[in-house]
Order: C-alpha cells, then sequence, then structure tokens
C-alpha cells in the first residue's frame, strides 16, 4: 500500500481545528472545548473524499509565547506536522475578523513552499460569510468560508484539498515483502535492522527516538525481495515531550500502512508496557499481520522455566494477539535474529490462503454441531453458508438468518475453531455475517 498523502490544519489557538478534523474524518476523534490549547499532540485520521484517501492531522494552535512552555510544544508540535504535510488547511475566525496572529501564521506557512488552503471558520450566516473576504489580504488565494460546526462549505473545501493533493504512486511495480520495525523508542529496532543487514545502515543510539524518519532497506532472502523499514519510536498522545526527534508518531503510522508485516519490537528487560499494547493496537487497526520480537534477551535473567513463563505472560498482556508468533531474540548478540525473517515470510504467506468453499462450510457445520448458536430474544441463528471473498488480509462472509443474532462470543468461537484447523499464523481475519433475506431482496430488485 502506498502511504496516504498528508493533510495538516494548522491556525492559531482556538479557531476550530479539532472541530474541523471530527467533521472530515467523521469521528469525534479530537477533543473540543472552548479553551485555546485543549489539543496539545497531533491527532490524525483517515479521510476520504471523491474516492481519495489522505490522512488529516490536527494541531495544537500556532502562537507565539515565549513565557509559556506549553505553548511552546504546542507550536513545535504544529510545526512538525506542516513539515510532513502535502497540503495545509490554514483555519481562521470570521468571527474574530482578521488579526495579527493570522499574519504571522501566513508569513511562516508561505515559508514551507507547501500548497495552502485558507479556510474561514464560524462563518455561519450570510454576514460572516461577506466578511470571508478581508482574508484575501493574507496573500494565500482564496478563502473559503465555512462552518465546520455545521459543516456549511466544507464541501468545496474538500474539493480544494483534494485538487492540491499530490498523485499517489501505486505499489504494482514493487513486489517486495514490506517489513516494518516498529515499536515504542529504544527497543532496539536500528539495532535489530543493522543486525539483519550485517552492516552498519543506521544510527544506533541510547537516545531514545535517534531514527527520525522511516527509512527504507531493500534486501533479497531466499529469492524474495525484502524492503525493510526502520521507524522512530511511537509514543502515546500526552506522554511525547518537547522535541522534534520524538515527534514521531505520523511517520511511523505511515510506514505500518505500507507494511505488510509489522515486527512489533519490545524490551525483554522491561516487559510489556501500555505503551507496547497501543502500537500493538495500530497495528490491528490496519490489518497488518505481525511478529513479536521481545528484544534484549540478553539481559533478562533465565532459568529453565523463565521463557515459558515469560511467554505465557506476554500473551496474557496482549491477549487480543494471541495468533500473532513470539520470538525472544537479542539484537546486540544475535540470538535467534536468524529467525526473524523466515518467521515474517511465514506470516506474510498466512495472509494470502485461501480455504475452498466446500472446506468452510464442512468447518462451519462441524462448528455448530459441536456448539449450536445460542437464542436470543426467542430466536436461533441459523448459518446457510459461507464463503472466503479476499485475501492480503483473509475475509470470510457467513450468510445468516439475522446477523443481529450474532454473539461476538460465537464470532470469536468461530475464528479460533478456523485458526485451530488453518493457522492463519500471525494474520488478522476478519468474519463478516450477513442476513441471507436482504441479501436476495437486493438482487431481485437488481
Amino acid at each position: 500500500m502506498a502511504e496516504r498523502p498528508v493533510v495538516a490544519l494548522v491556525g492559531r489557538p482556538n479557531v476550530g481545528k479539532s472541530t474541523l478534523f471530527n467533521r472530515l474524518v467523521g469521528e469525534r476523534m479530537a477533543i473540543v472545548e472552548d479553551v485555546p490549547g485543549t489539543t496539545r499532540d497531533r491527532l490524525y485520521g483517515d479521510a476520504e473524499w471523491t474516492g481519495v484517501p489522505f490522512v488529516v492531522v490536527d494541531t495544537g494552535g500556532l502562537a507565539d509565547d515565549p513565557s509559556n512552555d506549553m505553548l511552546a510544544a504546542i507550536r513545535s508540535q504544529a510545526e512538525v506536522a506542516m513539515d510532513e504535510a502535502d497540503v495545509i488547511v490554514f483555519l481562521v475566525d470570521a468571527a474574530d475578523g482578521l488579526m495579527a496572529a493570522d499574519e504571522d501564521v501566513a508569513e511562516r506557512l508561505r515559508m514551507t513552499k507547501k500548497p495552502i488552503v485558507l479556510a474561514v471558520n464560524k462563518a455561519d450566516n450570510p454576514e460572516r460569510r461577506l466578511n470571508a473576504v478581508e482574508f484575501y489580504t493574507l496573500g494565500l488565494g482564496d478563502p473559503f468560508p465555512i462552518s465546520a460546526i455545521h459543516g456549511t462549505g466544507t464541501g468545496d473545501l474538500l474539493d480544494q484539498i483534494v485538487g492540491q493533493l499530490p498523485v499517489t504512486p501505486e505499489d504494482e511495480a514493487d513486489e517486495s515483502v514490506k517489513i516494518a520495525l516498529v515499536g515504542r523508542p529504544n527497543v532496539g529496532k536500528s539495532s535489530l535492522l543493522n543486525r539483519l543487514l550485517g552492516e552498519q545502515r543506521s544510527i544506533v543510539s541510547e537516545v531514545p527516538g535517534t531514527t527520525r524518519d522511516a527509512i527504507d532497506t531493500q534486501i533479497r532472502y531466499s529469492g524474495q525481495d525484502i524492503t525493510l523499514i526502520d521507524t522512530a519510536g511511537i509514543r502515546r498522545r500526552g506522554k511525547v515531550e518537547v522535541g522534534i526527534e520524538k515527534y514521531s508518531v505520523l511517520r511511523a503510522m505511515r510506514a505500518i500502512q505500507r507494511a505488510d508485516v509489522a515486527l512489533l519490537l519490545t524490551d525483554g528487560a522491561e516487559g510489556i508496557t501500555a505503551q507496547d499494547a497501543h502500537v500493538a493496537g495500530y497495528i490491528i487497526e490496519e490489518g497488518k499481520s505481525a511478529v513479536l520480537i521481545i528484544n534484549k534477551w540478553d539481559l533478562v535473567e533465565k532459568d529453565s522455566h523463565t521463557l515459558n513463563e515469560y511467554a505465557r505472560q506476554v500473551r496474557g498482556a496482549l491477549n487480543f494477539l494471541d495468533y500473532v508468533p513470539v520470538l525472544f531474540i537479542s539484537a546486540l548478540t544475535g540470538q535467534r535474529v536468524n529467525q526473524v525473517i523466515p518467521t515474517a515470510l511465514r506470516v506474510y504467506e498466512a495472509r494470502f490462503q485461501r480455504i475452498p468453499t466446500a472446506e468452510l462450510n464442512r468447518l462451519l457445520q462441524d462448528a455448530v454441531a459441536h456448539h449450536p448458536p445460542p437464542t436470543r430474544s426467542g430466536q436461533r441463528l441459523k448459518f446457510y453458508y459461507a464463503t472466503q471473498v479476499s485475501v492480503d488480509p483473509p475475509r470470510f462472509v457467513f450468510f445468516v438468518n439475522d446477523h443481529r443474532l450474532v454473539h461476538f462470543t460465537y464470532e470469536r468461537y468461530l475464528e479460533n475453531l478456523m485458526r485451530e484447523r488453518y493457522s492463519f499464523e500471525g494474520t488478522p481475519i476478519k468474519l463478516i455475517f450477513r442476513t441471507r433475506e436482504r441479501e436476495d431482496r437486493s438482487r431481485a430488485k437488481g
């Protein structure tokens, strides 16, 4: 998958960037309050307009106050987002009118040499929409009057944004298996990359966040072309400190989007942390296959039971990744590093596994016979048939009498049974349940 282009929303504090962000991504992801500085970290979400997908980045306001450390941090975040963006949406406030702070932001934006779309927010009535013309003096082109809270004018704004986005290159020509090394800072991603390559290709440092950009390295292994993507560490929102090296979430997430398999590195000496689970959640959200790498295993005091007990703890802490293989390695000493690429390729192959329809339906019959679906509101779930509709990752459709009767525990039961018989090692599978009568009616209307 190619990287999606990035659209950054910038402007002084409290002009409605978070409200517009929520409008564009279609979810209430950003906290919206009438207090300047509420959005402290970059927040990003997926959006699409006229069939064009892109990533929207919400930022804190661009404001200058040398005595305010928080404003300095917000400004640093916003400037990083601007640097990463393909298009910048500059949001101003129709209710306040043109302010000196807007002119300061406009001056910074002109220095970026990026496409700028000027959005005049809070144009909630005809008078404010007419007053939007005063923003022509910023010299950034036509101002687009909008109301982020009501959605007025956002269609025209999106047309302009999409028209400015670069054409995303297709990946068809690159048939390599893309493997991303991801995880929180300082777990040894660059060290592992260097060990895999057998040479010093990335800077290895004990300072978290040394790797600022995603770095692609192409290798050939047993006749297979592989692209290794090293990324900067991912930190939880709200835990990111000031400093451009540590503002790496978006770049790492774009690398996960491009990857087929994510190697999730953790620190064996520290154990599984909430941040590790946070990164794992991103991998699942993107539908990527994964291998869990417990690095720095050489630093762990061990006896004959340590590995099995540690594995049990890992499975408990990351129980939503129970299908993912776990490797205990040391990038420093090279212990078990030779298993990393073969395991990743095995997991990659699982993304393309197909179950013939006849076999899938026999499995379904066995599952229902062994454990009949429970009743719900006096109705019992009935299965008619199932089929696999796609791979990369595998997706299955089950036709039933009423999809609303499918309880998540029974869906989990079916998934576990499929994994027992067909493995799908390290790869997410998607089970979709459809009501057959509705399917039949739609076909009849067609």
